[in-house]
């Protein structure tokens, strides 16, 4: 379960200027996850197994305009909307060669509950929608499922990383996404997830990204 949780000395740093190769190319969307360490955060793999108790957020940019929408189901199965609220903001509107920072307010998203994976769902659609994102038809992951190190980044890094962690296409597509979503690509750059299509995307766009946590 994510829960939120008062930010340690926390800069708002939203909007900040990227390179303009951002504009170029098929449309792009990069997600870095960052944990709390000390007074500090520090970016770790997206499938770096967290602890009960760590503190992370996401930073977030992308290449198109758009709305961003975030919403979570926990180890325990419950369906949550994450991004836009009070707790975490409530501007959701992207602009592309820009920076942002989810939660982004002074809040963060404290790991709590069973051990698995918490899916996070993120849907950036070109309008603002007058509903609230559809719930999944079902579960991308088993709730039952506990995450486990990557033998060989293991060997290789020192750290506990799960390999099905981190972002992912759904298992099943949603009504919301469009056909060029199932389309997505997914790769990891240097602790960046990169999801990429190779076509416009003309409207709502939707994925995952699976939190491993003890």
């Amino acid at each position: 379960m994510i829960r939120f949780a008062a930010g340690l000395a926390l800069a708002a740093s939203l909007a900040l200027s990227q390179p303009q190769t951002m504009t170029q190319g098929p449309h792009r969307m990069e997600i870095i996850l960052e944990r709390l360490d000390g007074s500090a955060w520090k970016t770790i793999d997206p499938g770096h197994i967290l602890a009960q108790g760590d503190r992370v957020r996401f930073r977030f940019r992308t290449n198109f305009d758009g709305y961003l929408y975030v919403t979570n189901q926990s180890t325990s199965g419950k369906y949550e909307q994450l991004f836009p609220r009070a707790e975490t903001g409530q501007d959701n509107r992207v602009a592309a060669s820009q920076d942002y920072q989810v939660p982004s307010t002074s809040s963060v998203f404290r790991i709590a509950g069973p051990a698995g994976y918490e899916t996070v769902y993120w849907l950036v659609s070109p309008g603002r929608l007058t509903d609230a994102p559809p719930a999944p038809a079902a579960p991308s992951a088993p709730h039952n499922l506990i995450p486990r190190c990557d033998d060989t980044i293991l060997r290789a890094r020192g750290d506990c990383v799960d390999s099905s962690a981190g972002p992912k296409p759904l298992t099943t597509p949603d009504p919301a996404a469009t056909r060029a979503a199932r389309d997505l690509v997914f790769i990891r750059q240097k602790e960046t997830a990169v999801i990429s299509s190779p076509a416009p995307l003309t409207g709502p766009v939707i994925y995952q990204f699976r939190l491993a946590h003890k």
